[in-house]
C-alpha cells in the first residue's frame, strides 16, 4: 500500500527488487561467505551456508575461478584469490598510502643519498607504486608500474614474510602463469623468509644489479601483516665522502617503516617487526 500516510521506508524493499540481477547476486553472495571462511569451502557446503541447491552454484564458481577470483583447495574446496586484494591495493587505498608515504621517502632519500620505492603485492607480482629518486647524480631508479618477481628481490621478501601462511601459499600460487605447473616455493626461500621476519627486514645482494645491496622493510597493516615494503637498493659511493654506510641506511629505512606503518594502525608496542 502506499497512501499518503504510509511510511516511505515501507517500500525500499520492493524498490530494491525492482532491478535485482540474481546471477550477479549469486556470485556476490559467494564472495562474501568466502571472505569469512578459512580453508575454503565444498560446492555443497556453499550450498547449505546460502540455503540453495549445489546444482546452482556450479556454473558460477566456474565462472569466479576462470576469472581469478576463486581458487580450488584441498581437492574439492574453494577458497578466494587475493585478486580483489590487489584490486584494492591499486584503487585508492594504494593511492592513499602512496600519498602518505611520499614526503617520508623523499626525506629518507635525503638522509641515505639513495633511491627508495615502495612496493605492494598485486596478484602474483610485487609493483611498484611510488618511487623516489636519489638526490645525487648516482641512484638505481625503477619506474613506477613495475612488476618485480617475489622470490627474488628483497621486496619480494618481505611481503611474503609478513604475511600469514594461508595468504602466503595464495601469493606463490598466483605467480603461476595461466596454464604452466603450479609454481612452488624452493625451501631454502621458506627459510630465508622466517629468518626476515625474525629481523624485522631483507638486506640481500641484488640478484639482478651487480655491486647493488637490496635493503626492505615492512610496512605494516593493524594487523601486523605486510601491506606495503618500503626498499632502498643501496648503491655504495666510492668517490662521496660523508655519505651513509649502508648500516646507517638501513636504520633510516626501518625507522621510515615504522613511522608508515603507524598511519596504518599498527602498534609498535605489539608488532612483529623487530
Amino acid at each position: 500500500m502506499s497512501g499518503k500516510g504510509a511510511d516511505p521506508l515501507s517500500t525500499k524493499p520492493a524498490e530494491e527488487d525492482r532491478y535485482r540481477a540474481p546471477a550477479l547476486d549469486k556470485g556476490l553472495d559467494i564472495l562474501e561467505l568466502l571472505s569469512g571462511i578459512e580453508g575454503g569451502l565444498t560446492q555443497a557446503e556453499i550450498a547449505k551456508a546460502l540455503g540453495r541447491s549445489p546444482n546452482e552454484f556450479y556454473r558460477m564458481l566456474d565462472r569466479l575461478m576462470r576469472r581469478g577470483y576463486v581458487t580450488k583447495t584441498d581437492g574439492d574446496r574453494y577458497a578466494l584469490t587475493l585478486k580483489m586484494f590487489g584490486l584494492a591495493q591499486l584503487h585508492a587505498p594504494t593511492r592513499r598510502l602512496a600519498s602518505f608515504a611520499t614526503p617520508r621517502m623523499r626525506e629518507l632519500a635525503t638522509r641515505t643519498q639513495q633511491a627508495n620505492q615502495l612496493v605492494v603485492f598485486d596478484r602474483g607480482a610485487a609493483v611498484v607504486v611510488a618511487q623516489q629518486e636519489a638526490p645525487g647524480y648516482w641512484g638505481i631508479s625503477i619506474r613506477v608500474g613495475s612488476h618485480i618477481d617475489l622470490f627474488d628481490t628483497g621486496s619480494g621478501h618481505v611481503l611474503l614474510a609478513f604475511a600469514t601462511q594461508e595468504t602466503r601459499e595464495m601469493m606463490v600460487a598466483e605467480t603461476t602463469p595461466p596454464g604452466a605447473p603450479p609454481r612452488a616455493m624452493p625451501a631454502e626461500l621458506a627459510d630465508r623468509l622466517e629468518q626476515v621476519r625474525r629481523d624485522g627486514f631483507e638486506r640481500m645482494d641484488s640478484l639482478q644489479t651487480v655491486g647493488v645491496v637490496n635493503l626492505s622493510a615492512p610496512i605494516l597493516g593493524a594487523d601486523g601483516h605486510a601491506i606495503a615494503a618500503l626498499t632502498v637498493p643501496y648503491l655504495p659511493q666510492v668517490d662521496a665522502e660523508g655519505t651513509p654506510g649502508v648500516d646507517e641506511v638501513l636504520a633510516d629505512l626501518r625507522d621510515a617503516a615504522r613511522v608508515l606503518s603507524g598511519f596504518t594502525g599498527w602498534n609498535a608496542a605489539t608488532g612483529p617487526q623487530g
